[in-house]
């Protein structure tokens, strides 16, 4: 990556510089979780409505960074004297403007991908492709923002020969600033659906939005087929290049049949007066779309149909997410081989660090040959080692030529093989124990079958929880709270039964102020895996006082008893100034004091030096009915009372809490000073549940099919019977997995192939049976039962429950799977 000097950026952006020790920098950070090579970056500190980069300046600089565009109102202080500073108005958008000068020093060919859907699948499969003809620059994962977009174009060096970007919007006005960073030369728009509809008043206006990142192209790729994109593109652009495709006459790759053969396409396309056959390794419509856009830029590249005929027989289905799975022998495995170049690899061992369960946990790295980097193998190779070493990766494990050849450039435990196939046949469960296991490798490498080996064997049933969603769903309840308000997760119960760790993990990085647990060992299991965020104990037991005091877990008070028993053991111990919660009960009518304790409560803890009052809550009892918002009023009216009093006593100020999920969408002035984000941050029980991503979705799979005679029983009891012939699925998940049974006898729905099949028989406690008659479902189909397609307070509706016992019910035997998509 070439160096640029940091005083120079005064001549290509307006802007206040201040230049403390000038220096060069090559990479550029948003986010100061991720540093790798300080002393060669640029942070950016970004402010939003939630989060102000500049409060990390510090910290960065201490880790050896020297290179900042900050805002007018950050104060630069002494301690930062050797610093460079770019100072302007807007850092985001000096930000875009820095990459976009930089994009407009490369003349090579620049594809920039949009759409509804398809985008990142087309990126990569113009990149599969491509292959090895052309050195590639192109998107890391789906970086597709306003943020994403010129990290990705950064990477563009004077060896790219072909770069692919893709560019996704969520709302008018976001285009333009994408477009003048990728400036693309060609330009494709995959489809138009529904997808981020919600601030379009038309799928049209959508379109017109998307369509100006075309504004420099020389071409346009499009579906002709499309009415709406056809005549949008047209309309729009009518003098530019189009290269279309299609079923019509006049598209420039005509189709001319297309057949489905099991899990083949064949497509016979007319191209310059030329008639082709190809043969695409899919069957589905998605794939068969995305194939076609992607042909069409190789063939507007000019490669020739010998060359693609070849290369499409070899795509493979684009891994768009990484996998976050249990591991043999207490080991944590991290599967993303979605695609492989050093961006990426920066990215995914950021995520194993963040992961791993503590700090001195051993790391290990499965790492095959990057293709299309433009870097010299030699070179490639020493720029892996620096930031193997930077984040403290303990053993590599290389597969392909490149690494092998170069195995010297490793000052680490370091094996490296030939090929995947060399290193399965050598690869043991032993070789692995207590650590962290980053598997990452260019899709023709095949890594999924190395994660096979190392993943826990469990059978197929699983809980999957989508990281994006509940980090998605976290921003939303933070776009609803004031700049200073501050957030306690809650991760009681399993982090309601998704994962304890996996969970409080991500909530750390995502920066949230504190966690909330039950029980003092789910804290206790927390530290010993790393966490470091302050912890609530919401139901201290007297046997747990010394556990809490080791690991630094806080207390909730919520009777003399309790506070009685804490002040003994602090006195005991020598401990001052510890820190508690103060419950008060404000009409739950369960844990806490009531008004009436509040003089003797107040005389206790002004007398003691034992403990100081971090905080002081309350909960609500009805924030989601609107029945109850009279009685909810009264509770907010008390507990500012009752804290306003104790603050008076203790003569110092803490922070006050009340609020839930519910609450914070529906009584934002009683934000006080901080919320409880608990089942709010998994999509549910909200007011605003339809603006909220589903997180976990509850799947397993039909182990047989059964063909049943109307009126014969099915299951235990003989409880199952139906007035017709009927195909039965056998599915193993049963009431010890959590499959609650009072869903059997048809009162429980599952998804298969995108219909309902209602449950028949009994609920056994390994498996139940579902009715897929006329549903042409196979054995092996993948059943959800409950998800993004079949929501699980249905579910719970239907046995007369609540979402959070559906959640907390699913047994631990079921294996989690984490991703990232």
């Amino acid at each position: 990556m070439q160096a640029y000097k940091f005083s120079d950026i005064g001549q290509w952006l307006n802007g206040k510089l201040i230049v403390g020790r000038d220096t060069t920098f090559t990479n550029i950070i948003t986010d100061s979780r991720s540093v790798s090579n300080p002393k060669d970056s640029l942070f950016i500190a970004i402010s939003g409505k939630n989060h102000n980069g500049h409060q990390y300046i510090t910290s960065l600089y201490q880790q050896g960074v020297r290179c900042f565009f900050v805002e007018p109102d950050f104060t630069i202080s002494d301690h930062l004297n050797d610093a460079n500073f770019f100072v302007v108005e807007n850092t985001l958008l000096a930000f875009q403007q820095l990459v976009a000068y930089k994009r407009s020093l490369f003349a090579c060919p620049v594809v920039g991908v949009t759409g509804s859907n398809g985008k990142t699948i087309v990126k990569e499969w113009i990149s599969q492709l491509v292959g090895k003809s052309k050195i590639m620059v192109r998107s890391p994962k789906s970086y597709n923002s306003q943020i994403g977009v010129p990290l990705s174009v950064w990477h563009l060096n004077a060896t790219t020969e072909l770069a692919v970007f893709e560019a996704g919007i969520s709302q008018k006005g976001e285009m333009e600033k994408i477009a003048s960073i990728i400036s693309p030369t060609i330009g494709v728009i995959t489809n138009i659906g529904a997808a981020h509809q919600e601030n379009f008043s038309s799928q049209q206006e959508k379109l017109q939005e998307k369509l100006k990142l075309f504004k420099d192209s020389d071409a346009i790729v499009y579906c002709a087929d499309s009415k709406l994109i056809k005549e949008g593109v047209e309309r729009c652009y009518p003098n530019k290049k189009m290269f279309s495709w299609g079923t019509s006459s006049d598209c420039t790759l005509n189709i001319l049949a297309k057949e489905t053969s099991g899990s083949i396409i064949h497509v016979e396309i007319k191209y310059k007066d030329e008639v082709f056959v190809l043969e695409l390794p899919f069957s589905d419509e998605a794939s068969f779309e995305n194939a076609m856009n992607s042909i069409t830029v190789l063939l507007y590249l000019g490669y020739d149909f010998g060359y693609i005929s070849t290369a499409i027989k070899k795509l493979v289905p684009v891994a768009m997410r990484m996998e976050l799975k249990e591991g043999v022998n207490n080991c944590l495995v991290i599967n993303d081989s979605y695609n492989s170049d050093l961006s990426s690899l920066s990215l995914s061992l950021d995520f194993l660090v963040q992961q791993s369960k503590n700090k001195t946990q051993s790391r290990t790295l499965i790492l095959s040959d990057i293709y299309q980097s433009g870097i010299p193998d030699l070179e490639l190779c020493q720029q892996i080692n620096t930031l193997l070493k930077d984040k403290n990766i303990s053993r590599l494990i290389g597969v392909g030529e490149g690494l092998r050849t170069h195995c010297n450039q490793f000052d680490m435990d370091a094996v490296f093989y030939d090929s995947t196939n060399e290193l399965l046949q050598s690869l043991t469960t032993h070789m692995f124990k207590n650590e962290a296991i980053l598997i990452k490798g260019s899709r023709n490498f095949e890594f999924e079958l190395v994660s096979e080996v190392l993943e826990m064997k469990h059978h197929q049933t699983c809980l999957e929880i989508n990281m994006n969603a509940l980090v998605d769903n976290l921003n939303f309840y933070r776009s609803k709270l004031k700049s200073t308000t501050k957030v306690l997760a809650m991760v009681k119960a399993f982090s309601y039964g998704s994962g304890s760790y996996e969970i409080a993990s991500i909530l750390q990085h995502q920066k949230v102020d504190y966690l909330g647990v039950a029980f003092a060992d789910e804290g206790v299991e927390l530290r010993k895996a790393g966490i470091s965020l302050p912890i609530i104990v919401m139901n201290p037991e007297e046997k747990s006082f010394p556990l809490m005091i080791e690991h630094h877990l806080e207390p909730e008070i919520y009777s003399f008893k309790v506070l009685g028993q804490f002040i003994e053991l602090f006195k005991k111990e020598g401990i001052s100034d510890y820190p508690v919660h103060i419950k008060y009960d404000s009409g739950m009518n369960r844990l806490g004091f009531v008004s009436d304790d509040q003089q003797k409560l107040f005389e206790v803890l002004k007398e003691q030096q034992e403990l100081r009052v971090k905080s002081c809550f309350s909960h609500l009892v009805g924030s989601d009915e609107k029945q109850f918002d009279a009685f909810t009023h009264q509770q907010v009216d008390a507990f500012k009372v009752f804290t306003a009093e104790l603050e008076r006593h203790l003569n110092y100020s803490f922070i006050k809490h009340i609020l839930n999920s519910a609450g914070i969408l529906r009584f934002p002035e009683a934000q006080f000073d901080m919320v409880r984000l608990g089942i709010g941050m998994y999509g549910i029980g909200a007011v605003e549940q339809q603006k909220l991503k589903s997180v976990t979705r509850f799947k397993s799979f039909i182990s047989q099919i059964k063909y049943v005679k109307a009126h014969e029983t099915i299951g235990y009891s003989r409880q199952g019977e139906l007035s017709y012939d009927a195909e039965i699925a056998i599915v193993p998940v049963g009431y010890a997995d959590g499959l609650n049974r009072r869903l059997g006898n048809g009162v429980g729905k599952m998804i298969v192939g995108g219909q309902l099949a209602v449950t028949v028989g009994n609920i056994c406690m390994d498996m139940c049976m579902i009715d897929v008659t006329g549903l042409k479902a196979n054995e092996g189909d993948e059943v959800e039962i409950f998800g993004p397609d079949n929501s699980v307070d249905d579910l719970a509706q239907s046995i007369d429950t609540i979402s959070y016992e559906v959640f907390t019910s699913i047994s631990r035997r079921v294996k989690r799977v984490y991703y990232y998509e």
